[in-house]
Parts: C-alpha cells; sequence; structure tokens
C-alpha cells in the first residue's frame, strides 16, 4: 500500500511538472481518438476537412467526384483528375495532370481547359497504343492499355488503365476495362495498392469477371465506380464480402498512406460529390 501511495504520489507530481522541453510537445501528433469520440461539451471537435486541405507528408487524398472521375491530391499540391469530362464542379480548379481513358462523353472531353499543363489521352492515333511515363517528381503517372468493344468491334488499345505511383503507393484507375487482363497487362501493372474499380456489371464487364480480377490484384483497398444505380453496387459487394472487408464511411473521399492501409483487403464504398 505504500508503494502504490508513493507511486501515485509520483505521478501527480509528473504531472504537475511542466516539460522542460515545450518544443516536443507541440509536435506530437493531435489525438485522432478524441475526434472519433464525437463532441464533448466545452470542447469543439475538428472534422477533417477534405478537397484542398493540408495533407501529412506520404499521404495522397483520393476524391471521388462523379461517375468514374476522381481528383488525387498530392502532399505536395499537386492534383490530378481522372476520366476528365471538363467538369469538377463550381469551383475554378485546374488540375495539373488530367487522364481520360476513352473516347466516351463520360470519360473524356474534346476541349480540355488550355490552363491544363498535362492531357493524357488513353488512345493512341494512327494505329498505335497510348504511351505515357509522366514523372512530376513527386507523382509518376504511366498507362497500361486494353482492347474495348464498340458497337460489336474489339478494338484493340482503346483503353488504358492509368497507375500512380505517389507516396509509395501504386494506384489504378481501370477505366472501361471491358476484359480481364492478360498475364502481361497484369505484370505490367504490378502491385496495385489501391485500385479504383468500374461496377457497373454490363457496359464494362460482367460482375463475377470484375471481381476475379480484383481477386487476383488482392489490392488493400478497391473503390467502387462507375455504378449505373444503387442494385449494381449492391451485387458488386455482395460478391466481394467472402474475401474482402466492406466499409462505406458516407463520404466522398479518403486519405491514405502506405502506414494507414487496411491489414484485410477491404472495398471503400464513396459517395461521390462535386468538388466546390
Amino acid at each position: 500500500m505504500r508503494f502504490c501511495a508513493r507511486l501515485a504520489a509520483a505521478l501527480l507530481l509528473a504531472l504537475a511538472t511542466p516539460l522542460a522541453q515545450p518544443a516536443a510537445a507541440q509536435d506530437r501528433i493531435p489525438s485522432h481518438c478524441v475526434a472519433l469520440a464525437g463532441p464533448v461539451r466545452g470542447m469543439e471537435v475538428l472534422q477533417r476537412a477534405s478537397f484542398g486541405a493540408a495533407l501529412p507528408a506520404d499521404t495522397v487524398r483520393v476524391n471521388f467526384v462523379s461517375h468514374a472521375t476522381f481528383v488525387i491530391e498530392t502532399a505536395g499540391g499537386l492534383t490530378v483528375a481522372t476520366d476528365y469530362s471538363g467538369f469538377l464542379g463550381p469551383g475554378d480548379l485546374v488540375p495539373d495532370v488530367v487522364t481520360m481513358n476513352n473516347a466516351h462523353s463520360t470519360h473524356w472531353t474534346d476541349s480540355p481547359d488550355p490552363r491544363i499543363p498535362h492531357v493524357l489521352r488513353g488512345w493512341g492515333e494512327g494505329g498505335k497504343a497510348a504511351s505515357h511515363h509522366l514523372d512530376l517528381g513527386e507523382i509518376l503517372v504511366r498507362n497500361v492499355t486494353t482492347d474495348i468493344r464498340f458497337g460489336g468491334a474489339q478494338i484493340p488499345d482503346g483503353n488504358s488503365i492509368f497507375v500512380f505511383e505517389v507516396a509509395g503507393l501504386c494506384i489504378g484507375h481501370l477505366g472501361h476495362l471491358h476484359h480481364e487482363p492478360t498475364p502481361a497487362q497484369y505484370g505490367l501493372l504490378g502491385r496495385m495498392d489501391v485500385v479504383l474499380t468500374p461496377v457497373d456489371g454490363s457496359y464494362t464487364m460482367d460482375q463475377q469477371a470484375m471481381i476475379r480480377v480484383m481477386q487476383r490484384l488482392r489490392s488493400s483497398l478497391v473503390i467502387p465506380m462507375h455504378w449505373f444505380g444503387e442494385p449494381n453496387l449492391q451485387r458488386f459487394l455482395s460478391g466481394m464480402q467472402e474475401d474482402f472487408a466492406v466499409e462505406r464511411p458516407g463520404r466522398s473521399w479518403v486519405e491514405v498512406s502506405l502506414g494507414t492501409l487496411p491489414g484485410r483487403p477491404t472495398v471503400l464504398v464513396l459517395e461521390p460529390r462535386w468538388l466546390d
């Protein structure tokens, strides 16, 4: 009992004693546990902002904008818009890079904002496949071409899977994927930590085939897109839940780093929202 009393006194003294290095206290990471606890009387619990807020080092933010369009933000302030069709929201956002996987009206525009420095089309011209390897230092954008169906015809290399290598992560946007990748294409894709996946089940490919692709990639995060309605999304989630966890946090964005990837492969449903 005397030992316990001495220990309690020592702890009280330590708590009452000012820190010898106040600068170190300022560098402590704010508690995310408090933020998750909800409002406390006399305190304001801050909600983490989405688009445009500062990001920690080695972290990216993925915003689901609409249909198959995402905006990826880097800690250094670069922005990449996928499947860019000319509109991201009412704000005047000019991305550093836009990708357009295939020449379909909801996935591209023939008149992108001339202020955009890098416009990458996922299809080639003159019978040549598109080939991109854009290195901006903080992010590398490359593509792997796949075939598409159009009017009953098979068009070689008509779609691109764009891969974004940033903050040690490999993020893949499957675009309008119409067939399971070949072994060579899987090899070119490499590791996919985060994959943005069309789940409509008809305009791209059958959901069971898409689920096989997800099982093969075994990505830490699968983010559905190209829903064409809640029933399509729910069928995909039902087919995935045996091998993947399913989460639906009710927001349009996620911040991710190598250190925060889930331990179990997870389908993360984001709700589409135009950027302000």
